[in-house]
Parts: C-alpha cells; structure tokens; sequence
C-alpha cells in the first residue's frame, strides 16, 4: 500500500481510529485491544480519543505480520517490540558515546603534536602525601636537645 507523507510528521497523531485501523488493514476493535496491551501506544485528544501516527500505522501491521506470519502469540510481540526499543536505544547511547570518543582522541592528538618545552621530557608525577611528624608535639616525648644524649 502506497501511503503519501503531505509533510505530517512519522510521529505525529493525526489519524483516527477508523483511519488506522484502514490503514494498518486490522478492525477497530484490534487497535483497541492492542492499545490496552500496550503493543502500541496512540496519542489522545483532549476527548481521549485516540490519534495515530504514521509510525503506529507501520507498528500496527508489524505486529499484525509477526501474529499472522510467524505465528507469535501476543506476549511474544510485546517483548520483541520491548527488545527492539532497547536496541535502538543501545544503538543511539553507542552512537553518541563514539563521538564523545573520536572528540577525545582529536584533542589528545591536538596535544600531542603541541611542541614541548626544551630541556626534556616531561613526565609524570604522582600525588603523594607526605606527613611530618614532630615529637615534641607530644607530651611524655623528650625535647630538642634534651633526653638521651650519651653521658
């Protein structure tokens, strides 16, 4: 079925129930029941009516070709649905964590071909504490100068 996009969103609801369910090739009744499921999950008027998108349209007949075709029983669909979500999710998360990472190897090469100081190279230090401890701080301890001075 050729479906013509006038500039309306994927994911934008505009289509009611009766127009969904045309599109999507399910009865009414089937959109209901899979909105109550949670398999798709159609915006509302302020009548709570229900408006599909494009996108609910293309999930309505996956679900439809993955009940009729492969013969997957409802709980099933949801799942995969859940699965690809989170997938897409993943992929998005991998997506933006390799940029974060090709920005950081840039700078690190940016620094890196930087010209260093002459004298050397540079290298690096670790952090230590260093602690002093001073006995005449405390009592019962021998002053400077007094205590064990070999007689």
């Amino acid at each position: 079925m050729n479906t013509m996009n006038y500039g309306v969103g994927d994911d934008i609801p505009v289509y009611v129930i009766s127009v969904a369910a045309e599109l999507s090739g399910l009865h009414p009744q089937t959109l209901r029941q899979y909105d109550r499921l949670g398999l798709v999950r159609p915006g509302r008027t302020s009548g709570r009516g229900r408006r599909y998108s494009m996108r609910d349209i293309r999930l309505l007949r996956e679900v439809q070709r993955l009940s009729q075709e492969e013969g997957i029983n409802l709980a099933g669909i949801k799942r995969i649905l859940e699965l690809q979500q989170e997938v897409e999710e993943l992929r998005e998360t991998v997506f933006h964590l390799h940029n974060e990472l090709e920005a950081a190897r840039s700078a690190v090469a940016r620094r890196g071909a930087a010209p260093r100081p002459k004298g050397g190279e540079l290298i690096p230090v670790r952090r230590t504490r260093v602690t002093i401890f001073n006995p005449a701080a405390h009592p019962g301890r021998p002053q400077d100068g007094q205590g064990d001075q070999g007689e």
